[in-house]
């Protein structure tokens, strides 16, 4: 912008604000529009009012719409009635009429913000317009479960989680249950942040102190068999629990999320974060300067290799110079496994996660080692395994109390002792084979619980 331009202001004492107002108004062309046309209006923003139901703000790019006349949405197909009509001044305004060109509210009794979907068109009933183009609907990327800490909590939270959604369209909600963690939900996000945001309002705002599972992302399976497709209703799942991943007798081939990356880093740590990429199965896509000291990276990256901790690694790598920001690329083949994780030999579901076949062993390790910590010790012998299928790729044991039984034995033969150590061994294989591990809880949320 050439200097001569530029308006001298301070916000903070309110100097010349006004000569900005008047500059909008005399550089900004306004837009096209045409009233004469049917109504076509944008919605860009929605809230939910407990009294009036949902708020939509719109644009009007054609037309006129007024109270009493009947709209429909593009994308829903609902027909609604409008009750109210105003501007935003900078509160809302009623008025008689919105006409092109205009941006305002809309009142229509729509009773969820899902109905008001951001980008969505609405115009009037029996006089259809071609939507406006870009709409898509949300769609979320990364899921988690969530459970209370406490299940006395869990109609507090249930409620906390209803208003949080009130005004939060994009967020899906399934109600879930864990022999662990008791009754609970999986929920969905459109990424990490929303994630965390989420999670945080939760905290803040309802005082809710919340289990949040390690996020996971939803795969894809195409079916091989006709008699799996008419079982299932379509011939392409997608899998959003890993406890339900498919066998792979069943499916021709597996598909992972992936996504578009972009990172700004000084120049100087480009190595490390190349070597940080190719890590995480990465495929390079553009390197460009874009001054003389940053460059931009573009990465093609799984969705399930950045959704836990590839944030804070780039972080840490770069002192916080690097920047990421990602968007969706659709799906691609990839060699997935379900990594089950065995206590004595019986399946714990709520450890089960879906890896990539080259890091199943790095996982399974990692997972058997945090369980060895966190499992007490009890008077039999626990064996912790992570297994692909049938084959076991990673042991722990935690071993069991005993008791010394030599302690009163002060000479005599080597077989008097044998025999003593012989008969707690056979007790000992006895006590495995009734005894049940019970997960206790602490050692569950140290396990799942992620670090955000």
């Amino acid at each position: 912008m050439p200097s001569d331009e530029c308006i001298k202001i301070s916000a903070k004492l309110g100097t010349n604000v006004e000569s900005v107002l008047q500059a909008v108004i005399k550089r900004i062309p306004p837009p096209k529009v045409h009233r004469k046309n049917p109504l076509r209006a944008l919605v860009f923003d929605s809230t939910f009012d407990q009294y009036r139901g949902v708020i939509a703000n719109v644009a009007l790019f054609d037309g006129v719409v007024s109270k009493g006349d009947k709209i429909v949405s593009a994308h829903t197909q609902k027909t609604y009635e409008v009750n109210e009509v105003g501007v935003l001044n900078p509160n809302e305004q009623p008025t008689h009429k919105l006409y092109a060109g205009q941006v305002g509210y809309l009142i229509a009794g729509m009773k969820d913000v899902t109905e008001a979907q951001i980008g969505d068109t609405l115009y009037l009933h029996k006089r259809p317009v071609e939507p406006l183009p870009g709409f898509k609907s949300a769609k979320p990327m990364v899921f988690a479960g969530m459970y209370p800490v406490d299940q006395s909590e869990y109609n507090n939270l249930k409620s906390a989680i209803e208003k949080l959604t009130l005004n939060d369209s994009s967020v899906t909600v399934h109600r879930d249950s864990s022999l662990a963690l008791g009754a609970g939900w999986r929920l969905g996000f459109l990424g990490l942040l929303h994630m965390e945001v989420f999670n945080q309002r939760l905290e803040q705002e309802y005082n809710a102190s919340v289990i949040l599972t390690t996020p996971t992302v939803p795969y894809k399976a195409v079916l091989s068999s006709a008699k799996l497709i008419k079982e299932y209703r379509e011939k392409e799942i997608t899998i959003i629990n890993p406890a339900q991943f498919p066998d792979k007798s069943k499916v021709t081939e597996y598909l992972e999320p992936i996504v578009l990356g972009t990172i700004i880093t000084p120049d100087e740590y480009t190595g490390k974060i190349i070597m940080l990429c190719q890590a995480r199965r990465a495929v390079q896509k553009n390197m460009m300067y874009i001054d003389q000291n940053r460059i931009m990276l573009k990465y093609l990256f799984p969705l399930n290799e950045i959704v836990v901790d590839f944030y804070d690694s780039l972080k840490s790598l770069s002192s916080g110079y690097a920047s990421f920001d990602y968007e969706d690329a659709g799906y691609q083949t990839a060699e997935l496994v379900k990594l089950d994780i065995l206590l004595n030999g019986n399946i714990v579901e709520e450890l089960v996660t879906v890896v990539h076949k080259d890091k199943a062993y790095a996982a399974g390790k990692a997972i058997c080692e945090r369980l060895k910590d966190s499992l007490p010790r009890q008077l039999f012998e626990i064996a912790i395994q992570a297994a692909l299928g049938s084959k076991i790729i990673a042991r722990e044991t935690v071993k069991a109390y005993r008791k010394n039984v030599l302690a009163k034995c002060y000479g005599g033969d080597i077989t008097r002792k044998m025999k003593l150590l012989k008969r707690q061994t056979e007790g000992k294989k006895k006590l495995r084979k009734v005894g049940n591990v019970e997960v206790p809880k602490d050692a569950f949320i140290k396990v799942l619980k992620t670090q955000i």
